[in-house]
């Protein structure tokens, strides 16, 4: 699916005081609409495909942890780039899901324009819907541009944020296994 925003980059280039026609930017606007097409694709990804049947019915009973995944997305308040890690767990009730599932899901929602909080909920609501596990934990460390190249200019800020639905959510002793293997502390 081809973006058509090529005018509306070249309209913005003018905007901003440069001259679309010279040489380092004659194929700028094909590029940023290549660029916003792939950075967006979550919108069109079907998350039913991206779990494809990979569900496993398996006596484990102990915690899953797919930790370190890298993403990055945009915000939807500026449309500047915010990345990082995502760090995710469930416990099982008999489901397990093929572990590669994990890091798709958090791409798919992830290449979309977002808000950390929303994306962090996204995770982690999909997860429990799909596997029906008895809890699930996910925890999005990300910096933001909008807050180092813009406004505050604070280039060490780190956002947290978590949901802990089940019994990450209602059992202390989960909630700090889940931490303490997410290499977080916990309180």
């Amino acid at each position: 699916m081809a973006l058509n925003i090529e005018p509306l980059v070249e309209t913005i280039l003018k905007e901003i005081g440069e001259d679309p026609a010279r040489e380092g930017l004659k194929r700028t606007p094909a590029r940023v609409a290549r660029a916003l097409e792939e950075m967006t694709s979550g919108y069109r990804a079907d998350i039913d495909a991206i779990f494809n049947g990979a569900f496993f019915t398996v006596p484990y009973r102990e915690m899953v942890v797919v930790k370190d995944i890298a993403f990055h997305s945009m915000c939807e308040h500026h449309m500047l780039p915010f990345t990082g890690k995502v760090h995710v767990a469930y416990i099982p009730d008999h489901t397990i899901v093929g572990l590669s599932k994990i890091p798709r899901l958090v791409d798919a929602f992830s290449r979309r324009l977002q808000i950390q909080e929303r994306l962090t909920i996204q995770i982690a609501e999909t997860l429990e819907r799909k596997l029906k596990p008895k809890g699930v934990g996910v925890i999005i460390e990300a910096r933001h541009m909008c807050m180092t190249m813009r406004g505050a200019k604070n280039e060490t800020s780190l956002a947290v944020t978590s949901s802990l639905l089940g019994c990450f959510g209602t059992d202390p002793k989960v909630r700090q296994e889940f931490l303490a293997l997410a290499g977080r502390r916990g309180s």
